[in-house]
């Protein structure tokens, strides 16, 4: 399952990045929309599953409170689910 997640942790750090650099920017100053409905339900999926899967790990791998919330706070960041995924998972900074 935590390969899942970091999958989804992905995805989500991309959507946002999108949402935030591609589709608002259309929106508002290309005056065109539609991109910002499609990402932008795209992303709040995204970031509802992650959530979702964060809470279901912190209970099955028992991870503190701490890592908990720092990778919960990482998906509203642009490119924090990038950085988070790496500085936890890969150099398992934080127990």
């Amino acid at each position: 399952m935590l390969k899942l997640f970091k999958n989804v942790a992905l995805l989500e750090g991309i959507s946002l990045l999108v949402l935030l650099f591609i589709a608002m920017p259309l929106k508002y100053f290309l005056d065109q929309p539609g991109a910002v409905r499609i990402v932008g339900m795209a992303h709040g999926i995204l970031f509802v599953i992650y959530i979702v899967m964060a809470t279901v790990l912190k209970i099955d791998e028992k991870w503190s409170f701490k890592k908990y919330a720092i990778i919960c706070a990482a998906s509203v960041l642009p490119f924090g689910t990038f950085i988070m995924e790496y500085k936890m998972f890969n150099q398992n900074k934080v127990k």
